[in-house]
């Protein structure tokens, strides 16, 4: 699916006097170049659980893979709204991103094998793709892979001058 281009809201509240809202090419090219991200899902007694991994923007989506058995998968499976952050850990320097949305199963096996390629060139990661899903080429797991469409995604500018812009896109 080509990604969507969303409408882009500087909030002047929490931004500079002359800061404008970041083009949505800025944020796009963060999400795709970031290699390291955090997933905040919540469990069923309503804990958040937040945890570090790999992700791969690709047709406007978040993806990125978890073991069957892991405290994410478990807690996607009843709940499905996350969140993914990116970023620096820079305070005067660089663009922070908080995308939201609902993580998706993916089985759709071409899908699959784009982003196995993607994981084993941007990550030197590889997987095989069979029977809906990934598998490790040496007989490890065999990780479930989640989409993420974004619903509202946040960046936060850091520097002159300091900005944040929520991209909203169209339900």
């Amino acid at each position: 699916m080509p990604e969507t281009e969303p409408t882009p809201t500087l909030h002047e509240g929490f931004s500079e006097p002359g800061a404008t809202a970041r083009p949505w090419a800025e944020v796009s090219e963060v999400l795709s170049s970031s290699e390291m991200f955090w997933l905040s899902t919540v469990r069923r007694d309503g804990r958040p659980h937040v945890t570090p991994l790999p992700a791969i923007w690709l047709d406007g989506a978040l993806h990125f893979c978890t073991g069957a058995g892991e405290q994410k998968a478990k807690n996607l499976e009843s709940n499905p709204h996350c969140i993914l952050t990116t970023g620096t850990n820079e305070f005067r320097s660089g663009l922070d991103v908080v995308v939201e949305g609902d993580a998706v199963r993916v089985t759709d096996e071409p899908l699959l094998r784009r982003l196995a390629a993607l994981w084993e060139s941007k990550l030197d990661w590889r997987f095989d793709v069979a029977d809906g899903g990934f598998r490790d080429p040496d007989g490890g797991t065999a990780p479930l892979v989640f989409g993420v469409a974004p619903t509202k995604v946040l960046s936060f500018g850091k520097g002159e001058p300091y900005s944040q812009t929520r991209y909203r896109f169209a339900a």
